[in-house]
Order: C-alpha cells, then structure tokens, then sequence
C-alpha cells in the first residue's frame, strides 16, 4: 500500500479522537490492512505534524490543512511556472515538463475565490475562473508570486 495512502488513514484514525501510544496506532492500522513497522510510523508522525500531548497522539490544529504531500503554492510557481496568459475567464500556465500536476494539485487546494478548478496536462495547466475580472485578479495573484 502506497505511503499518501496510509498516511490519509491515519489522519482519518486520528479524526475520531485521540490515540495513546504509536502502538496503538500501529494496531489501528494493522486492523485497516497496513502492516507499519516503528520507523515508518514515526517518519508519518513527524509528515503529518501529530502532535504528543498528555491524552496521547492527535492532529495538530494544522496538521490535516498543512498535509498535502505538496510544497507551498508559493515555492511551486515560483519554481515551475513559466508564463501567465489569459483567456477570457481562463488562464493558461505554461510550466516546465513534468510539473504541470503537483502546480495543478497545489491550485486546487487553494480556498480562492477566483479559482473554479483546474485541468493539467505534461506542461500546461488550465485554470478555469467564474468570470473574466476574477480571471484578471487571479493572474495578478500569480504573477506576483512568481516575482
């Protein structure tokens, strides 16, 4: 079983309530299908921010919102993103190969107004905007992360 799988399991454990030990995680798992030795299980704690406290392990205020997998939307367009262009309430990221996804998938977990959704190829992501001002505002948005 894959390591974004798992770690989701864990987070929706850790939702019903608290655990008190890493062992008692470690069954949790085991009785949802993933046999996790102890060093895995503190590499996913440490990924996902859980936090010891006197009950035993839970999620951090921000550890659910922080876990993506993803760097921050920021540092992604920054690093991939190579042209901006718009298109009535479209805009068109030109990104380098290969990047197209993770920028995509950072975008998407955005909570931004401006942003309908978006569909990614190899090196171009379409974002879709409810309407051409909202697509103006959110290429402002972008650019000025880029610089």
């Amino acid at each position: 079983m894959n390591k974004t799988l798992r770690q989701k399991t864990e987070l929706e454990v850790l939702r019903a309530g608290t655990l008190p030990s890493q062992e008692a995680l470690q069954k949790a798992l085991r009785r949802r299908g993933f046999k996790v030795g102890q060093a895995t299980l503190s590499r996913d704690i440490r990924d996902l921010n859980l936090v010891k406290t006197a009950h035993g392990y839970a999620l951090a205020q921000d550890a659910e919102a922080s876990y993506s997998g993803l760097p921050p939307i920021s540092r992604l367009l920054k690093e991939f993103v190579l042209e901006v262009r718009a298109a009535q309430n479209l805009l068109v990221l030109k990104t380098i190969v290969g990047s197209a996804q993770p920028v995509a998938a950072a975008m998407d977990r955005q909570d931004w107004a401006e942003l309908v959704g978006t569909v990614a190829g190899d090196d171009t992501v379409l974002i879709i905007c409810p309407d051409k001002e909202e697509a103006r505002k959110l290429a402002h948005r972008i650019e000025e992360m880029l610089d």
